[in-house]
């Protein structure tokens, strides 16, 4: 059995730590505990600081904050979508699976038998750990990428559609779900129905940048079209004070 969905606004967002700063992140993730359902790193910072560097990130210290209590562990999202021959996607889940991520991610497009290896490595990893298994999923179509990108790769478009083919499939496959546009939230739900996961980046706040993101949405837009889960980067890592633009997100999730 995976981790289960969110059940408050604030465990809905999950905040992409963009940087390959180990105290940077460090330093966010302390600040966000409590404020956010957990972080999201990636390739970037996994490249740069390795698996030391995603536990010094997200692992609670004994260290005491201001109040007199220790830190605790911080949900991860671990973001590499891996895309290999099964065996090899195999064997990098279970690499990774002691860092005890709660949601972890491969590529649809890797195909069935990738998936479906993916799949088993993270039941087989989770019983000797003694930890529950991450939430598996699976990136359909990049938010950054538009119809006449998917034309430009030859694959089919448009991209709602293709999102929803692989959607379909990792379904097929025995995910847990998958990460999708916006855009795509709507449709994916009707034909994958209501327990299927979806984690939804390309989330800006009203009034923020869109970035390199080309199919955006506002948080509560998303979270009212079906969105489990919603990634937040820049508007709350940029932000003055994080931890505050973190509960302005979850207050507008509760209306």
């Amino acid at each position: 059995m995976a981790h289960p969905r969110p059940t408050t606004p604030e465990q809905r967002v999950l905040v992409a730590l963009d940087t390959p700063d180990v105290d940077r992140a460090v330093t966010l993730s302390r600040e966000l505990v409590g404020s956010v359902g957990g972080v999201k790193l990636g390739l970037e910072f996994f490249n740069a600081n390795g698996p030391q560097g995603v536990a010094q990130v997200t692992r609670g210290t004994l260290e005491e904050t201001p109040h007199g209590q220790p830190v605790p562990q911080q949900p991860l999202f671990l973001d590499l979508k891996f895309h290999d021959i099964p065996n090899t996607v195999a064997g990098a889940v279970r690499s990774v699976m002691p860092l005890t991520p709660f949601i972890l991610n491969v590529h649809a497009g890797g195909g069935p038998a990738m998936m479906k290896a993916a799949l088993d490595a993270v039941n087989f990893a989770a019983e000797p750990l003694g930890t529950v298994r991450p939430v598996l999923i699976a990136v359909t179509v990049l938010t950054s990428m538009d119809d006449g990108d998917l034309d430009a790769v030859g694959q089919r478009g448009p991209a709602g559609d293709q999102a929803v083919r692989l959607a379909e499939l990792t379904q097929k496959c025995g995910l847990d779900g998958v990460v999708c546009s916006p855009h795509e939230i709507a449709r994916i739900r009707e034909a994958c129905g209501p327990d299927f996961r979806l984690i939804v980046p390309g989330i800006r706040p009203a009034g923020s940048a869109t970035g390199d993101q080309k199919r955006v949405m506002t948080p509560r837009q998303a979270v009212e079209a079906g969105a489990d889960w919603i990634v937040i980067g820049r508007p709350i890592t940029a932000a003055q004070d994080p931890a505050a633009a973190a509960k302005a997100i979850a207050d507008e999730l509760n209306g």
